[in-house]
Formats: structure tokens, C-alpha cells, sequence
């Protein structure tokens, strides 16, 4: 029986990876971040450095995320890190309620206008189970 609940552990695992791995790689490639970076910077041809530079940021995350990485860097740092990380959070949420533009024609061409609440209300319902599960069930 325990190694039943080890397999289905792994193989949640690795949906939930792919899931939220592919949401991501849709996120950036619906908000455009790379080609509108380069066109903002002017270096088109450094665009295979900005693809590299989110894989391997992507790869340290995961990494400093599964093994517990901490790096004692004091305080003035760490305010300009979270200032930063702030700054991010706030242009992404920006980008954000670009692409929520194209939940309804999106919907309207794969023919589920009438299911638009629905969907928007089991994306918000899933977002907050998510969060009330991590906060108060999942304390690793």
C-alpha cells in the first residue's frame, strides 16, 4: 500500500509540474515577454540570451525552492531584492489584466461564451483552494 501512495505521489507530482510548467511557458509566450523585451533594449539579435537567462532561472528557482538555498545577505540587500522582486510582481499583474482581454474571445471563437462565468468562477475557485490548501494543510 505504500509504495501505491509513493507512485501516485510521483505521478501527481510530475502533472502538477507539467501543468504549472506549461502555464508559465503559455504566460510568457501570451504577454510577449521576450520579443518585447528585445524590442524595447534594441538587441534583437541577444534574443537566444534572454530565452537562456528564463531557462536557467527557471532551473535555480527549482533548485534553491527543492533543496532550502539560503543566502544570509542582510537587510538593506534583502529590501532591495524584495523592492525588485515587488516591482515584478506588480508589471506581471499589470500584464495580467492585458491578457484577461482575451478570456471572452477566446471563449467566443472555441464557442463557450456561455460558460465564460463558469470558467472564470473555476479559475478563481481553484486559485484560492490552491492557497487555502498551502497555507493552513501543506507545511513542508
Amino acid at each position: 500500500m505504500l509504495q501505491l501512495q509513493d507512485v501516485l505521489s510521483i505521478l501527481l507530482g510530475v502533472a502538477g509540474g507539467i501543468a504549472v510548467g506549461g502555464g508559465v511557458i503559455a504566460l510568457i509566450i501570451v504577454l510577449d515577454i521576450v520579443p518585447r523585451l528585445a524590442q524595447l533594449t534594441f538587441t534583437y539579435h541577444r534574443v537566444h540570451w534572454y530565452e537562456g537567462a528564463l531557462i536557467a532561472g527557471s532551473l535555480m528557482g527549482t533548485m534553491a525552492d527543492f533543496w532550502m538555498w539560503k543566502v544570509p545577505l542582510g537587510g538593506v540587500v534583502s529590501t532591495f531584492i524584495g523592492l525588485l522582486c515587488g516591482i515584478f510582481v506588480g508589471m506581471l499583474a499589470a500584464a495580467l489584466t492585458e491578457v484577461l482581454n482575451v478570456l471572452p474571445i477566446l471563449a467566443k471563437r472555441l464557442r463557450l461564451t456561455g460558460y465564460l462565468f463558469g470558467l472564470l468562477t473555476a479559475m478563481v475557485a481553484g486559485k484560492v483552494a490552491g492557497s487555502l490548501f498551502d497555507w493552513f494543510i501543506y507545511r513542508p
